[in-house]
């Protein structure tokens, strides 16, 4: 089980032991001519909601994969949902962080475009780094066998955060915060979305965190140094692993 491969057209109704499941387009390409997957090879597929079939190859030509499936699973999504709200940063920094919450278990990340930040997404970088964001959770769920896809939000303002710290439970990483993240013992019993929002390189603003404060969002820090913007959502993500008892 080497190979995991993502085809949305995937359904579950439409997949039983013994039956068929075809994979075909890009993925399909990539399976053959990059992983080169061969008749009698066993794998991984899922639709990026849920489904997961252990398979056996039966066919593989360039654009189509036929696969013998041998096992169904499904998977829950979880909930709470945890969401990355991940400020744009220079470099690929962001993209890192990305990378590295969606191995990790994250649910959905938002680009966030910070007062602070010195990249900025306008005219077509917008689409375009957002499906560059796509691209990469796609990858990254790939790589650690995830059922769900990790949904990757449009481009969002702090204002437009600010709204939404009304309805989750959103937490400001920021080091010089109070509040310890670990010790916020009533995560694991929250009914809302925990929402993790990461500055740039330069940190919130302090109009920003005023403004998300205003709306509920609380400070909690990580620790007494001071990580990455790239490591930063990452480290906070899999201390809420260990609180929702996700691993």
């Amino acid at each position: 089980m080497a190979h995991f491969f993502i085809d949305e057209t995937l359904r579950a109704e439409d997949c039983a032991v013994g039956g068929l499941a075809t994979i075909t387009g890009a993925e399909a390409r990539h399976a053959v001519t990059v992983s080169r997957v061969r008749p009698g090879e066993h794998l991984l597929a899922g639709n990026g909601s849920g489904l997961l079939l252990e398979a056996t190859v039966e066919e593989a030509e360039p654009g189509r994969l036929a696969l013998r499936i041998d096992g169904v699973r499904t998977a829950e999504r979880p909930s709470p949902r945890i969401r990355l709200v991940q400020a744009l940063a220079k470099g690929d920094r962001d993209e890192m962080a990305v990378q590295a919450a969606t191995e990790l278990g994250v649910d959905g990340v938002v680009p966030w475009a910070a007062s602070r930040s010195v990249t900025r997404w306008e005219g077509p970088k917008v689409a375009k780094g957002r499906d560059r964001w796509r691209a990469i959770v796609r990858e990254a769920s790939k790589q650690s066998i995830r059922p769900w896809l990790p949904e990757v939000a449009e481009l969002t303002s702090t204002k437009q955060l600010a709204v939404l710290a009304r309805d989750t439970r959103m937490l400001l990483l920021e080091p010089t915060a109070e509040i310890r993240l670990t010790r916020l013992g009533d995560l694991a019993g929250a009914a809302r979305d925990i929402v993790l929002v990461v500055g740039p390189e330069g940190g919130i603003a302090a109009s920003e965190l005023e403004l998300l404060e205003a709306a509920g969002a609380v400070r909690v820090r990580l620790g007494d140094t001071v990580l990455r913007t790239s490591t930063a959502g990452p480290a906070a993500l899999a201390v809420l692993n260990a609180a929702f008892d996700r691993w």
